[in-house]
């Protein structure tokens, strides 16, 4: 997934860096926490180095995602795939709110791809309920079904906003595809506020991924997540967004994010924690560098990378084409 904040170009130096300052190597048996999980990459690549990762994201698609990646292990039932591909569309609650063939106004799929969608979800949830699958295997097709129909969306990248008219990459007929099985120990994720699940858990390494500015995932994702829940709510305005109310970040607000990272780092029981955030982030450096430095031995360190654009348009009169991604690194005393 075209994700923002998505360390992916950055695994390298994490890992390096986390190497470093811990002195773990690939193959030891650490504990590892990646509490603003995303898509799930960070937690992964751990899980693959052989550490049992502890994931989590307040965003229900994320938990989709990384129950997915981290919990599952191989060998995972893939037989399932061609049933799901072959099922009659259906006009359920994507193709009724997110497609303008049923009149929503909204044009986030083609029709089609929104029937399918749905003939999938359906299927899917009927089958778990029957007690035909088991958690693994439901999360497993649920993950690839987000990961899949994403690739198929009409927007210019988030779900902020819908194209007027069907773009030629989604007008492609959707087909499910099933995403990796990551090989590794079956880690834990769940989908909670960070600050309070940081309370009950403890390890060895703590990696931090907040959000950067104001902008909440909840709103730019808002499709997905319901696509993950599949709860039928009531949505609004010409986007049709959801009741974000529950899933806002502090870490968004100027006002809110500073006290809730010391809260945060503050109750972290973990050896080492590092934190991501970069030089345009609304936390000033030095703020994190003091907070940080209250607990135990401070550093940082730093790597440039290129710029995640949504929208080229809209980012145009933006001079710089990279930012300065800062890991913030504490020793708890």
């Amino acid at each position: 997934m075209n994700y923002i904040g998505s360390k992916y170009s950055l695994l390298d130096f994490l890992q390096e860096t986390i190497e470093g300052v811990t002195g773990y190597k690939t193959g030891d048996p650490y504990v590892f926490a990646d509490l603003f999980a995303g898509t799930g990459i960070v937690g992964r690549t751990f899980k693959q180095n052989g550490c049992s990762v502890i994931a989590n994201d307040i965003q229900h698609y994320s938990f989709s995602l990384n129950k997915h990646f981290i919990e599952n292990v191989p060998e995972m039932d893939d037989s399932l795939l061609e049933h799901f591909n072959s099922l009659e569309p259906r006009k359920g609650f994507v193709y009724m709110n997110y497609c303008s063939g049923s009149g929503s106004g909204r044009n986030y799929f083609s029709d089609e791809n929104g029937m399918r969608c749905d003939a999938v979800r359906m299927e899917l949830e009927e089958l778990r309920s029957k007690g035909e699958i088991d958690e693994g295997t439901y999360f497993y097709y649920l993950a690839s079904l987000i990961d899949s129909i994403d690739r198929y969306a009409n927007t210019a990248s988030v779900y902020g906003a819908f194209l007027k008219k069907i773009k030629n990459t989604a007008k492609r007929p959707f087909f499910l595809e099933l995403l990796p099985v990551i090989v590794g120990k079956k880690g834990k994720v769940y989908n909670e506020d960070i600050n309070e699940l940081v309370k009950r858990i403890s390890g060895d390494v703590l990696y931090l991924d907040p959000p950067y500015n104001t902008r909440q995932y909840c709103a730019n994702y808002h499709v997905l997540e319901t696509i993950s829940r599949y709860d039928a709510p009531e949505l609004s305005g010409v986007t049709g967004l959801r009741d974000l109310s529950r899933q806002k970040s502090r870490f968004c607000s100027k006002k809110r994010a500073l006290e809730a990272l010391d809260d945060l780092i503050r109750n972290a029981d973990f050896s080492y924690i590092f934190l991501s955030y970069n030089n345009e982030g609304i936390l000033k450096l030095d703020s994190i560098k003091e907070i940080m430095s209250r607990y135990g031995d401070y550093s940082f360190f730093t790597r440039e990378y290129r710029r995640f654009k949504a929208d080229k348009d809209a980012n145009r009169n933006i001079a710089a084409d990279s930012t300065t991604e800062y890991l913030h690194c504490l020793k708890k005393g």
